[in-house]
């Protein structure tokens, strides 16, 4: 199989995915004094940006169509 069409679904299929799964993500705030280290880790999750989910979707609309093309 092409290349150009299996990048086009990998594309659509995380652009579709991105409108409903949120990407967690972490992030460590510390204070370290002497051999002492008091922290606070914080945890969240957000979905993409629509506009980066809409970007996904049509960029891999357009590979599908590009690599379904016939020379």
């Amino acid at each position: 199989m092409k290349t150009l069409p299996m990048i086009g679904i990998v594309l659509v299929i995380l652009g579709v995915l991105s409108f409903v799964v949120p990407i967690p993500h972490t992030e460590s705030h510390g204070v370290k004094i002497g051999d002492a280290k008091i922290g606070v880790q914080t945890q969240s999750s957000e979905k993409l940006p629509l506009p980066a989910s809409v970007t996904l979707v049509g960029v891999g609309v357009l590979a599908l169509v590009l690599g379904s093309r016939k020379n």
